[in-house]
């Protein structure tokens, strides 16, 4: 389960009590240029990127033979996420956002490029990876916080719930295509996944060249005092109590499901499934999120924020053990379908009550705030996943991590923030 990655239209002010109202009139987003072009150039990367996540375990277990070193080689693309976020997000807030995104993305695309060169020349090791996935770590922390940063000026506010429950679409979709086209191309040849989302990268920067609106609003040319703005950033969060609150529950709940794409892999390897048909189990994941994505609106329409956000989370524990009992690659492609459905629910509902109130001057640095305490952790939920594989199984993993799932769930559902929404 992942990121990334909320939904109000109209929201109170931020003091004693937060509140959302979700409008009944939507603006359509498909006559909006420039958001078509920011979407679309980003739908293409994301897939490119779902090739290379499921190409890049399977050729550290190919070369390793350790779901350990699987493990903490995916941790190491979380790892910047973690050191560079606050001061990311500060950044972010003062330099030409468009063009940070154009240079993460050449970057990335450099990057995922060097491993088919390494693999032809036939020089590809443990170390290469290692770097690779710490540069596009490094790179995606940056890239992230400006594209959130930069949707409220690229839609109207009216068009913001819309933008962003079609961003998880976005995620949706990505998540069902990338892994059936990595499995097939792996199959094919293990430099194409790489050299594919390298080439996607390529056409994020194109699309990011033809968008005409400013990313930001006009700035004071000031100085830069790095951590006295990121200490604003830190200050406006602790005193929204209710994003505060979902930020640490997010982060709860993230934690024991980071390592979930290596938990399926090790299953399915178990389960003598071809690499092939494991792209076909992460597709499932897809067309779960894509299920939920579409649900969103609906959902909105008939219960309060409170109610989403408890329910979400009941449902994102209570799925998480139907992999449990996944007995064979079928089995484990519906289980993983299912547990993603809640996915776009949960972080579409709070990621636009996110973006409606953060002030556009502090978008870079709240959401940096808020990026490290729900995702910070992910490095360290992966590390661990790959230990309790080693140590006790997949399906022991499974039981052990839903233990704190279901107490966060209990949380929720007495927590005081959500008490007042329901």
């Amino acid at each position: 389960m992942s990121q990334v990655q909320e939904v109000p239209g109209t929201v109170g002010k931020v003091g004693n009590r937060e509140e959302a109202t979700f409008p009944e009139k939507r603006v359509t987003l498909w006559r909006n240029r420039d958001y078509m072009l920011l979407w679309s150039g980003q739908m293409v990367s994301s897939i490119g990127t779902r090739v290379s996540m499921l190409a890049f375990p399977l050729l550290v277990l190919a070369i390793t033979h350790s779901p350990a070193q699987a493990g903490l080689i995916a941790a190491l693309r979380g790892l910047p996420y973690a050191l560079f976020i606050l001061p990311a997000g500060a950044l972010v807030d003062r330099w030409d956002r468009k063009r940070v995104m154009i240079l993460c993305d050449t970057g990335r695309a450099l990057a995922l490029g060097s491993i088919p060169v390494a693999l032809v020349l036939g020089h590809l090791t443990i170390i290469q990876l290692a770097i690779v996935s710490l540069v596009e770590g490094t790179l995606f922390t940056f890239f992230g916080l400006a594209e959130t940063a930069c949707l409220p000026q690229v839609v109207t506010k009216e068009q913001l719930p819309g933008a962003a429950a079609q961003n998880m679409v976005l995620d949706s979709v990505s998540g069902m295509i990338g892994p059936s086209f990595g499995g097939i191309l792996y199959g094919i040849g293990r430099a194409i996944p790489f050299l594919t989302d390298a080439i996607s990268y390529g056409i994020s920067v194109l699309s990011l060249f033809f968008i005409k609106k400013q990313f930001q609003e006009e700035r004071d040319a000031k100085p830069i005092h790095l951590w006295a703005e990121i200490g604003e950033g830190l200050t406006w969060l602790w005193r929204a109590p209710v994003i505060r609150f979902i930020a640490l529950l997010t982060g709860g709940l993230i934690l024991p499901v980071s390592g979930y794409a290596l938990i399926l892999i090790v299953m399915a390897q178990g389960q003598h499934a071809s690499s092939f048909a494991i792209g076909l189990i992460f597709a499932g994941a897809g067309i779960g999120s894509i299920v939920g994505a579409f649900l969103v609106t609906p959902l909105q329409r008939h219960f309060r924020f409170g109610q989403l956000m408890i329910g979400a989370t009941w449902l994102w524990a209570l799925t998480w053990l139907l992999i449990a009992f996944a007995t064979n690659p079928l089995l484990l492609g519906i289980a993983t379908g299912l547990s993603f459905i809640v996915v776009p629910i949960y972080m579409s509902v709070q990621f636009a009550y996110r973006l409606s109130i953060i002030p556009d001057h502090l978008q870079g640095r709240v959401n940096s705030v808020f990026r490290l305490i729900a995702f910070g952790s992910e490095p360290v939920g992966l590390a661990i996943t790959g230990l309790l594989l080693q140590a006790i199984g997949p399906v022991p993993t499974v039981l052990v991590t839903f233990a704190p799932q279901a107490v966060l769930a209990v949380i929720a559902t007495v927590s005081k923030h959500f008490r007042g929404e329901r």
